[in-house]
């Protein structure tokens, strides 16, 4: 998550996400949350892609 946010071409939509997922108050993620988590990844690296 930590490398996610670093990233320049990331929206807002996705940084409250995982602004969110990094204050759970426990060791795992849901089902929900992880399958926002892989989405996230997912167009991070497609919009990454395309820059470079």
């Amino acid at each position: 998550m930590h490398k996610l946010r670093e990233s320049e071409n990331l929206e807002e939509a996705a940084r409250a996400v995982l602004k969110h997922l990094g204050e759970a108050k426990r060791p795992y993620l849901t089902d929900v949350e992880e399958k926002l988590l892989g989405f996230v990844e997912l167009e991070c690296e497609i919009s990454n892609s395309q820059t470079d």
